[in-house]
């Protein structure tokens, strides 16, 4: 569904800081707003990628299936997100699906814009970069977790990522503020969803976090921070 987003929400993006404002009006002027609806696709895996975006408000998971036909979640995209860019990862098909996970709204750009963006504004090629910079840094602390963690401790640094890029303070913590389910996780964490529900139903008995149908309360941040560094015992 196409929509018309207000000036105040782009102007806040991180992305577009650094831009003059004619310059900001451009960019803005190229693209399309989108909205969609929890469990609308907005590309999927091997499609053609014809376009990339500017995530303003909303949530969206991505995911991808392995050749094994095992699906993962590769990441969560958060406002300000920049996502589907094929064209810099030097390919012509998107790699995974995304997926609203809550009502989200986005910008949209023909994918053949991006070269000539990245030419013609360098403040936002410079948050481009800044920005896949981050995501690789934490693509390859997921592979560490992976590879070298007990699972406890990997489900432990997922839930913390969560709390930090969508979490909401709460009386008795942080609010994931998106639905997030048990099995989401799993896949964030190369795990399954019993052990999963096994670790928060543990947590949830020490104080640690509430958990209920697709969402999540983290009642002690410092409490996971220490299992996540194996500074304390397992709770299972």
């Amino acid at each position: 569904m196409y929509i018309a987003i207000e000036k105040n929400e782009v102007d806040s993006l991180e992305l577009f800081a650094g831009l003059l404002p004619e310059q900001l009006e451009e960019v803005v002027a190229a693209a399309a707003g989108r909205r969609y609806h929890p469990g609308d696709v907005v590309f999927e895996q091997g499609q053609s990628a014809a376009h990339f975006f500017v995530l303003v408000r909303g949530r969206l998971r991505v995911t991808q299936v392995t050749s094994e036909g095992e699906q993962i979640v590769v990441r969560m995209v958060n406002p300000g997100d920049l996502f589907g860019i094929a064209r810099a990862l030097a390919r012509h098909d998107y790699p995974g699906t995304a997926t609203a996970v809550s009502d989200s709204c986005a910008l949209c750009w023909p994918m053949r814009l991006w070269t000539e963006f990245m030419g013609r504004y360098p403040a936002l090629a410079m948050h481009a970069m800044q920005a896949m910079g981050v995501r690789i840094s934490e693509a390859h602390q997921r592979v560490r977790e992976l590879s070298t963690e007990e699972v406890e401790r990997r489900v432990a640094h997922a839930v913390l990522r969560l709390a930090n890029q969508a979490g909401t303070k709460e009386r008795d913590g942080l609010r994931i503020d998106f639905p997030i389910s048990k099995q989401d996780i799993a896949e964030l964490t190369g795990t399954t969803l019993h052990t999963v529900s096994r670790i928060l139903t543990a947590w949830a008995g020490a104080g640690l976090v509430e958990s209920g149908r697709q969402k999540l309360l983290v009642r002690d941040p410092h409490g996971l921070v220490m299992l996540a560094d194996g500074l304390r015992p397992g709770l299972l």
